[in-house]
This record gives structure tokens, sequence and C-alpha cells, in this order.
């Protein structure tokens, strides 16, 4: 009897054994599933975040670039402005005479130290104040203070920083536009403004003096 019942016991111990070695060995194969499982899943976030910024890579290049054209894009009509013959770029002190201008409105030449802010005017502006303006590749859109207020209107949407809009009595035409070294005056017809003639200067000339001071010259106001 002692011998079977040590026999039964061994055999119990053995299974018993058994079967702890079979739920442990159970249990590193599910926790080496969760393990694995869980790399897949990180994997697959990692591929989607990864995919997502390429995306967004994607739309920021795209759209800068159609950014870039849209700043690029060149003028769309004839361009009917006059060059003019650069008659230098000394500084006067405020109320001196000087030789007569070769262009009306003044495109270049003596000229006071100090520019004007840029913006829209109603009262005159001295030529030499806005040809210092001129130099630093400001746009000047000169125009006949008679024009109606639609007009003027009109006129004032192109004014800022770099764009300066005032009334000049002396104006051979009702709207002049001037840059360094070229004007382009015209009349109002019809009571329209040629604004795309406006613009197309505006894209020719802007930014074309000799002193390039974008970026770092005080008090005005951005085109």
């Amino acid at each position: 009897m002692a011998c079977g019942a040590s026999g039964d016991r061994i055999i119990q111990i053995i299974m018993e054994k058994t079967k702890n070695n079979y739920e442990q060995k159970k249990q590193r194969h599910e926790a080496v599933k969760k393990k694995e499982h869980a790399q897949v899943q990180r994997a697959k976030v990692r591929k989607s975040i990864a995919h997502f910024t390429l995306w967004v890579l994607i739309l920021i290049v795209v759209g800068y670039g159609i950014f870039l054209l849209a700043q690029t894009a060149g003028p769309d009509s004839e361009d009917f402005s006059v060059a003019y013959e650069i008659q230098g770029r000394d500084h006067i002190v405020d109320g001196a005479t000087h030789p007569e201008y070769n262009s009306n409105p003044p495109s270049s030449g003596w000229h006071y130290a100090s520019p004007v802010r840029g913006g829209f005017y109603n009262e005159l502006l001295p030529d030499e104040r806005v040809i210092h303006n001129l130099e630093h590749g400001d746009i000047w859109i000169a125009y006949r203070s008679d024009i109606n207020g639609e007009a003027k209107e009109i006129l004032e949407s192109f004014a800022g920083q770099y764009i300066v809009v005032s009334p000049r009595s002396l104006n051979d035409g009702d709207i002049s536009l001037v840059a360094w070294g070229r004007v382009d005056t015209f009349n109002i017809e019809n009571g329209i403004i040629d604004e795309g003639r406006i613009k197309d200067f505006i894209k020719r000339y802007d930014n074309r003096g000799p002193e390039k001071v974008r970026g770092i010259q005080r008090g005005h106001s951005g085109f």
C-alpha cells in the first residue's frame, strides 16, 4: 500500500509540474505576442505620423511655390512708362534751388535728406522729398487734386509703406506713376482708372532704386 501511495504522489507531482511548465510557457508566449503586437502598433503609428508629416511638408512646399509664383508673376500689360536719364542723387537742404528736372514729375536728381512716410496724402508734398523715396525704390503715384472722390479712393488702396500717393498740381495728366528713372502719365477715361496699368507699373519698378534700404529703413509703413 505504501508503495502504491508513494507512486501516486510522484505521478501527481509530475503532472502538477508539467501543468505549471505549460502555464509558464503559455504566459511567456502570450507576453511575447503582446510585445510583438505592441511593436506592430507602434510601427503603424510611426508610419502614419511619417505619412502625415510628408503630406504636410508637400502641402507647405506646394503652397509656398504657388505663393512665389504669384509674387514673381510678371506684368500683364504693355509698359507705357518713359525712361529718363538719371540726374544724380545729390542731397540738398530743404528749400534750396537746383537745376531743372528732366521729367514731370521728377524721377531722379536733387532731393532733400529725409523721405516722406509711405501712404496716402491729401496735401501737396515737395517733389524734392518724394524723390528720396524713389531713390529707396519706392513708387510715387501723383494725382491731380481735382479728380473725383471715387478715383481718389482707388488710388488710396495702393498706398502703403513703399508707395506714396499724393496730389500734385503740376502733373501733365490726371495720374502719374513714378519710379526711379521712370514715369507713366495718363488720364482717367470715362471716369474709370486703369488699375491694371498701376499694378503692372508697381510690379515692374517697385524696389528698383539705387539705394537698397528695405528691411532697415524706419518710418515707412510696406507694400
